[in-house]
Order: C-alpha cells, then structure tokens, then sequence
C-alpha cells in the first residue's frame, strides 16, 4: 500500500529530528535525512526506528533514492517516507529504491499515480523491492 500525506494533513506522529540531532540523543525514533546525510549512519540504530523521513529538495536530486536502498537492504522494515519535490513520474522508481510513503510538496492525481505504479509489472534490475527481475523469471 502507498501512502500520501500532504502540509495540510493532521500528523500526530512523533516529529522527525535531524540526523544529527537523532545522533546526539537516545529517545527519537523519526528522523529526517538530506540529500548530503549519509544514511548508513542510522544502520546501528535501525530496530529502533519506526519512521526515517528523506529529502527531495528538488526533483532532478537523486541521492534520496540511493539512502533508501541503503537503508532498506540494510534490513530497515519501518515506514520510509519521500518528502519534498516528488513527482508522479519518479513514484514507481521509488517504490524499487523501498520507500512506502510519500509526503509531496504538491498533491499529485491519484489515478495518475495509480497508473505510474501498474504500468509495469516486470523489471530487468533487481531493486530493493521483492520483485524479480524477468531475466531470472526466464532463465532460473
């Protein structure tokens, strides 16, 4: 399931703290990271978070996409959010990289969304996602 929230939802989960900030204190268990955080900072710490938020200042800034993988294959399980500018057409190849949640600048069309996650059903890259990719389904 993907989720969507945007500036005028209700929140009333716990606020994420920065990178830093998460370093510095025992208690949080939400962080945010920008794009120049090194997310394999919070691999020790990864059974205890229950939310990491990552940046997209800008849409044509990909380094968002290379946190969650990190972050996923690390064994992260907790929500992983994209917040900032995060477009219709880059939805899907976030959802390969593990991210579950979406938090745009702007409301995006549902339906186009929709169509931008079941457009494809196969892949050649293997991702952080548990799709498999169609040359092992041709070949073993």
């Amino acid at each position: 399931m993907v989720e969507f929230r945007y500036r005028d939802d209700e929140v009333t989960e716990q606020p994420s703290v920065t990178l830093d900030a998460f370093l510095d204190q025992s208690n949080a268990s939400a962080v945010r990271l920008e794009p120049d955080d090194d997310a394999r900072k919070l691999i020790p710490f990864l059974d205890r978070l229950t939310l990491i938020e990552v940046a997209f200042p800008k849409f044509r800034d990909g380094r968002g996409y290379s946190s969650a993988r990190i972050l996923r294959e690390a064994g992260y399980t907790g929500e992983l959010r994209a917040q900032g500018d995060v477009l219709v057409d880059q939805i899907a190849f976030m959802r390969r990289c593990g991210f579950d949640s979406f938090a745009p600048e702007g409301s995006l069309n549902p339906e186009a969304v929709e169509r931008a996650l079941s457009t494809y059903d196969q892949y050649y890259q293997k991702a952080a996602d548990a799709a498999v990719p169609v040359w092992k389904l041709r070949h073993g």
